[in-house]
């Protein structure tokens, strides 16, 4: 049973050499750690383990893993690191479309999976502490409810992951301001990793499929800025 400080994560993957590795090395850092390596056998694992992250293998037999993250977001949002062997930006983009916060691309280092769950965490305290600020920002045709994590689009509702909205309320404090990558990796993720950008691009691609493409601006070789209008 996890103790009260514990935090429990369920790792959801097929490739049993993988599951255990993860494992092991989550318990070394002294997490509470549930395993499935099936779709099936994940969401019943996630409903009876209530888990505080969720690391999800984005190819698994029977349901796969986009199905899985929908599944869980609808019955309870939790944090979710995708990992995947698949490259191309259009599966990114619809993994982080269904509910993951993040990903990871296979093969990966131990220590950045650890770095990315803590920073996933990270996120999550945070996003609570400041859950009771009332406060609203504008920027053009968005609106951000920072308590209540909502996002409108000229009046109308758009759904974002935890993550999207992070980054969305970063770049809306300082409107027309650049945010370099690096920078925002820090800010948001909690590392600062150059090999990582492309993380952030992601994001910020899946932003303007929700917000629109004119809402972030690209300073080549620097990062992104939200635009002023």
């Amino acid at each position: 049973m996890a103790t009260p400080q514990q935090r429990r994560i369920l790792v959801v993957e097929d490739d049993a050499t993988i599951a255990n590795a993860v494992r092991l090395r989550l318990v070394a850092e002294g997490f509470d750690v549930r395993v499935a390596s099936d779709g099936e056998g994940a969401l019943a694992a996630y409903a009876k383990a209530e888990p505080d992250l969720v690391v999800l293998d984005r190819l698994l037999p029977g349901l796969d893993g986009l199905e899985v993250c929908r599944r869980m977001q609808a019955a309870r949002p939790v944090p979710v690191l995708m990992l995947t062997a698949l490259g191309e930006e259009t599966d990114v983009l619809v993994g982080l479309g269904v509910g993951a916060d993040d990903y990871i691309t296979k093969p990966f280092s131990m220590r950045e999976l650890v770095a990315r769950i803590h920073a996933l965490l990270r996120r999550v305290e945070r996003a609570s502490l400041l859950a009771h600020e009332d406060a609203v920002i504008r920027v053009g045709d968005v609106e951000i409810n920072t308590a209540e994590r909502r996002v409108f689009v000229r009046g109308a509702e758009t759904q974002l992951t935890r993550t999207e909205f992070d980054l969305l309320r970063r770049l809306a404090e300082r409107p027309g301001q650049v945010f370099e990558r690096e920078r925002l990796l820090s800010d948001i993720w909690g590392f600062s990793e150059a090999a990582a950008t492309r993380t952030v691009d992601s994001h910020v691609r899946a932003l303007r499929r929700k917000l629109g493409p004119e809402v972030v601006r690209t300073v080549h070789g620097v990062g992104y800025a939200l635009v002023r209008p």
